[in-house]
């Protein structure tokens, strides 16, 4: 196993999926939308559509489906 020392650990981050793409033909997505998901702290790309702040993120940057 790894220790992370409390001073290097981030707090998670959490939201909602509102969208999802079409995934891969052998690598089919498993979060769907309106999951809440948990996704580490510099993850994804943020972006501003209509005052709404978004991520936009691969698959493999959710952390957990809760």
């Amino acid at each position: 196993g790894i220790i992370i020392p409390d001073t290097a650990k981030e707090k998670p981050q959490k939201g909602v999926v509102v969208a999802v793409g079409t995934g891969l033909p052998d690598l089919p997505l498993t979060v769907k939308v309106g999951d809440q998901v948990i996704y580490g702290k510099y993850a994804g790309t943020e972006f501003t559509i209509e005052g709404k702040d978004y991520l936009i993120m691969p698959e493999s940057d959710i952390i957990a489906i809760i």
